[in-house]
């Protein structure tokens, strides 16, 4: 494993020496590379796109990134790929890696920025904050900033003021008969509370199945799930045939709501804007 690890290092420096990566670059840093949906948001939300030189798969947002040159999926990365496109500065998620990707691209010399990851108002204010340090570009990111905490807390006011709140099940995917949903801590949590709703998965903490006993007694009255096409689309079928969902009140009533991934979970600058969606989608029918 060491002797892999070295093989990387050098090929991965060799790299670092024929693009010209410098420590003197991370002072100006012109040439970013963004690895994380919400963080390619918020750089282009602070005026900076035209510094991006490439985005990695979860980066779809706004369209006009898409153009820019793909890295690959942010905890899957190439130390050689991520080198091709010779960033002076790296603004990753606290998901890239793996971690020996992540240990071979600074020691090559690529100053690499790892930002924070709260799924709350703010860890959002926070991330954005940290965004803005690390391109010098403070002013606009407390103006950016100042602006999505105003949204986020008209988002809790509003959610503090429910009589009562829904019970929403997060459903990531149903594979082999199994329910894997987002659990506490999760970014799911996270902007179901911010909803007002409540998440119905609780006992334990990230993303694990449950049992059917445990989706039973959740009873949840939502299911929320990512709007996905193609092999990863999960239809309403699979859905309802799952026995557990099938007894739940979500499933009777027909309250499934899709909605696109990282719009939904992404913790940016639009996660203000994905909470009243997912309001106005859970409480579709209150007055």
């Amino acid at each position: 494993m060491r002797a892999a690890l070295a093989k990387c290092r050098i090929t991965a420096l060799g790299f670092a020496v024929a693009l010209g990566t410098s420590a003197s670059a991370e002072e100006a840093a012109p040439r970013v590379l963004s690895l994380g949906g919400s963080i390619t948001e918020i750089v282009v939300a602070l005026g900076e796109e035209s510094r991006l030189v490439a985005r990695d798969t979860t980066s779809t947002y706004p369209q006009s990134v898409q153009s820019l040159p793909d890295v690959g999926y942010l905890r899957a990365l190439s130390p050689e790929g991520v080198l091709s496109v010779a960033p002076d500065l790296v603004l990753a998620d606290a998901d890239a890696g793996p971690p020996t990707a992540i240990e071979v691209l600074k020691a090559a010399g690529v100053a690499f920025h790892t930002m924070p990851n709260a799924f709350t108002p703010a860890g959002v204010v926070a991330r954005i904050e940290a965004v803005a340090a690390a391109l010098g570009r403070d002013a606009e990111g407390a103006r950016l900033a100042a602006t999505v905490r105003a949204d986020l807390d008209r988002a809790l006011s509003r959610a503090a003021a429910l009589a009562s709140r829904k019970r929403v099940l997060f459903v990531l995917s149903v594979q082999g008969g199994r329910v894997m949903a987002g659990g506490q801590g999760s970014a799911a949590e996270g902007i179901i509370a911010l909803a007002g709703g409540e998440n119905a998965a609780q006992g334990f903490d990230g993303y694990k199945p449950m049992t059917d006993e445990a989706i039973i007694t959740a009873a949840p009255d939502v299911i929320l799930m990512m709007a996905r096409e193609g092999d990863l689309a999960i239809g309403d079928d699979d859905l309802l045939t799952q026995p557990a969902l099938a007894q739940t009140p979500a499933a009777q009533n027909g309250a499934i709501v899709r909605m696109d991934g990282m719009f939904l979970l992404g913790f940016g600058p639009r996660t203000a804007a994905a909470a009243d969606a997912l309001y106005a989608a859970i409480y579709a029918a209150e007055p």
